[in-house]
């Protein structure tokens, strides 16, 4: 399980099944970065890690159903 405080906020690192494209990665990062509190949102293609930096404690649950709603699997926590 990634996660880390820093002077910037909450930085977590989730895995979401089935980010292939540059366009899969778009629909992720606009869907995840349009959350209250998150602050940055960075995509990887291929491997679905999805790193979250948030101003607050991250909420797990809300970033699991904003991933599921955008048609993707988010399969919890790196």
């Amino acid at each position: 399980m990634s996660s880390s405080l820093t002077p910037d906020g909450h930085t977590v690192t989730y895995k979401v099944d089935g980010i292939g494209s540059a366009h899969c990665q778009g629909v992720v990062a606009k869907a995840v970065g349009a959350l209250d509190d998150v602050l940055a949102v960075d995509v990887e293609i291929g491997t679905g890690l999805v790193t979250v930096t948030t101003g607050g404690a991250p909420d797990d649950a809300l970033i699991a159903d904003t991933v599921d709603e955008a048609g993707y699997d988010f399969t919890g926590r790196a």
